[in-house]
Formats: C-alpha cells, structure tokens, sequence
C-alpha cells in the first residue's frame, strides 16, 4: 500500500469516527446556551424581565465561563478529554433543565452563570482533541465541520424551541419551560456515551489498524515536535498567560464574539419586530435562513483556506464583512432589507471560525497552546457579556434594536483591524515537508 493511500484511508477514517460525534456534542450545547432567546419571546413578559434585564441574563453565562474556563483546561489534561467533556456535559445538562424551574430574573442570574461554570472548557478541550487527531492541513476544514454544528443548533433549536413552546404545556406548566427540560436532557445522555466512545489518542484506537495507527501517531508527533522549533520545552502555563501573542488573539476573539453572539441572542426578538402577527414557531421557521447560508459559506471559506494554506485574510475578510452588513442591519427600517443584512453579517462572522482557530494552532507552541488556547477562548466568549447586553441596554435607552446592531458592527470593524496588525510566523505543509526531508 502506498503512503498516499495510508493517508486517505486513515484521515478518513478517523474523520468519521470522531467529527459526527463532537458535531452532534456541539449542537447540544450551543442549544441550551443559546435556547434562551427563543425563551425570551414568552419568558420576559412571565417573569418581567426588561430588555436590559434580558441581556444581562444572556451574558452572565459567559462570566462564569471566563472565570472556570483555564481551571476546566488544565484538569482536561490531568483526567484526559474523554473523561472530562463527559463531565462537562452531565453538569451542564443537569444546570440546563433547572432553568425550567426560575421564578424571575434572580434565579436565572444564579442559574445561567453556573451554566457557563458547568460548560466551561468544553470547546478549547474539543480543539486540543482534535489537535491530537488531525494534521495542521486538515484543521481548519475539521475545525469549521465541527464548528457547523453552531449554525445547525440554530437550524435545529429554533424550529424545534419555539414548536415546544407553542404546542407542549404539559401539568399546566408553560412551554418555555418543558423546553429547557427536554433540551437539557440529552447533554446528561451523551455525557454519559462520551465516557464508552471517544478515544483519548491514536494510539488507544482499536477502530483503527496498526499501520493506521503508527503512522498518524508519527505525524502528529512531527507537527508538534516541528512547532516547537525541534526543541524539547515544558508546558508553562505561566508563560501562556503572559505571552503577547495569546492576549492578541484574545481581543480579536472578544470583539468577534460580541457580534455574533450579540445577534445570535437577540435574533428571535429582532424578527418578532418585523410582525406583530408572527407567532413564536413562524419565527423560529425564520431564524433558520441565516443560519442555512452561513453553515454553506463557512464551510466552503474553511476549505478555500486549507486549499490556499492562507490563514490572515481568510480570517480578517469575513470580519468585514460582518461589520458592513451589521451597519446596515442597524440602520435600515426595511424587515426583508434587514434581514437580508443579518443573513450576510452572521455568514461572514461564521467564515472567521474555521481559519482563526486554524491560524491559532499554528502560531501556538505546544508548550503554551493548552492554556493558550483556553485563554484566548474564555478571554474571547466575555465578549458574550458584552454584546448581548450591548444590544439589550441600548433598546431600553433607544426603543429599537438598531443602535446595539450598530454598535457590534463597530466591534467587528476593530476585530478586522487586529488581525490586519497581526504579526506570526508562516506555517504551511509546504515548509513541514521540505524541513522533514531535510
């Protein structure tokens, strides 16, 4: 057999032994921190939650998530990914269901940050798991198929959220609330296959061959040890917190979270603007437009960079554009005008996934990307806070939502900028080939 095809045959293997899987890990988690919005349409005149209130309740998820996120990463490490996502998601399953149980904005404070305590350290673990499966030329094309996953919980989670919400009220208890119950159900369950079907490293892999599996775990190893300038460097994780490039990459992840959770929250109240005659499942119908274009495009961007091996403008371009398409989302008065700018902001914000966290690999060292990339992630998702709340104060003070729409296309705008100043070093297969034959 050649090594050509050694290499097909175990990428693709391997492909579709885990990606499914963390997909479908994905789409269950991005449900039940997002499936608050679709809440909102009922939840906030129940319990008498203001706007600002609301985008509070949205954000506290992410303090809690800041604070526990580098915690989380470093004792993913010492338990293993297996054990540990499988930890992850029965805790934040068993915090998702209590949310049916809130009796005003208090409870939900407490609830939605343990949430975030309870998830964190879920996405960077998935990251530094699938860095111990794939090579850096086919990671950000596994990066953005996991990452689908966010767009398609919307697919999923909004038809589905606001369906239960309109047609179950079981016990003479409100829809909102059956549906926190029957989204938070399935993380406890796929916590608990995690624990029976991930594989912590090639090499424990029965799925595949010995050949299969000597010759991933060999490449794997190259990359790392090629990263590491050849040298032999202890994790620090001191040096991670203090390292100039991680804190760089932090800011544009924040500015670039501030805008697509921004819109991503409050994207069900937005449509419910556009009718007074729409009910809460026609908007959930709706809100799947958005995600649909931006699931092709992201996944089409991802492979356009792995092709090129160009990581900086694939990365700052979308940005841009979510920036452009969001100013005219904020300031149009037009419903299908407007909607077609939300279409095109969230679809350039999820084409910025894929190459950014492929670029971050890359100029990570393996002795700071551990910590590295939890830090840049828990750093980043706090622009969680900021931008549902952004838009949710700035509708209390201006009674529309198109100042807060105005203001993450500012925040997109300063994230296009940060990558423009970002100086790595250039990393491609290429240059792994000709220093390996050397």
């Amino acid at each position: 057999m050649t090594n050509t095809s050694l290499e097909k045959r175990t990428v693709k293997k391997v492909t579709r032994r885990i990606v499914p899987f963390i997909f479908l890990l994905y789409i269950v988690s991005y449900l039940d921190r997002a499936n608050i919005g679709f809440a909102a349409l009922d939840m906030n005149k129940a319990l008498g939650i203001s706007s600002e209130v609301f985008g509070f309740i949205s954000g506290i998820f992410f303090i809690g998530y800041f604070i526990f996120e580098v915690p989380s990463n470093i004792l993913l490490q010492k338990f293993g990914a297996r054990k540990w996502i499988a930890r992850i998601l029965i805790s934040w399953g068993i915090v998702s269901v209590a949310t049916a149980f809130a009796q005003g904005a208090s409870h939900l404070y407490i609830i939605r940050f343990l949430l975030g305590v309870a998830e964190a350290g879920f996405f960077p673990g998935i990251i530094l798991y699938l860095n111990s499966w794939f090579r850096k030329k086919e990671l950000a094309r596994t990066i953005a198929l996991f990452m689908t996953a966010i767009p398609a919980s919307y697919i999923i989670g909004g038809p589905l959220s606001t369906w239960i919400m309109d047609n179950i009220n079981w016990f003479g208890i409100d829809g909102w609330r059956w549906m926190f119950i029957l989204e938070g159900f399935p993380a406890v369950i796929l916590g608990i296959v995690t624990i029976f079907y991930l594989t912590e490293k090639p090499e424990d892999a029965k799925w595949l061959s010995k050949e299969e599996k000597t010759w991933l775990t060999n490449e794997i190893r190259y990359e790392k040890e090629l990263a590491a300038g050849n040298q032999v460097e202890q994790h620090s994780h001191f040096k991670a917190l203090t390292d100039k490039k991680v804190w760089h990459l932090s800011f544009i992840y924040f500015v670039y979270i501030s805008g697509s959770l921004g819109v991503g929250y409050w994207m069900p109240q937005i449509i419910k603007e556009f009718s007074s005659f729409l009910n809460n499942t026609q908007v959930g119908f709706i809100s799947t437009i958005p995600y649909i274009v931006a699931t092709i495009a992201m996944n089409y961007w991802a492979f356009r960079s792995d092709r090129t091996g160009e990581r900086k403008m694939h990365t700052a371009l979308p940005l841009i554009i979510g920036a452009i398409t969001l100013i005219g989302a904020g300031l149009t008065h037009n419903p299908l005008f407007s909607m077609v700018c939300i279409t095109l902001s969230l679809a350039g914000m999820y084409c910025f996934k894929g190459p950014f966290f492929a670029l971050t690999s890359t100029e990570l060292t393996p002795a700071i990307s551990v910590v590295g990339i939890a830090l840049i992630n828990s750093i980043g998702n706090l622009g969680g806070f900021l931008g549902p709340y952004a838009v949710g104060y700035l509708k209390d003070s201006t009674g529309s939502t198109g100042a807060g729409l105005v203001f993450l296309s500012v925040m997109q705008l300063i994230g296009f900028v940060l990558v423009l100043f970002l100086r790595g070093k250039k990393t491609d297969r290429m240059e792994i080939r000709n220093s390996k034959a050397s």
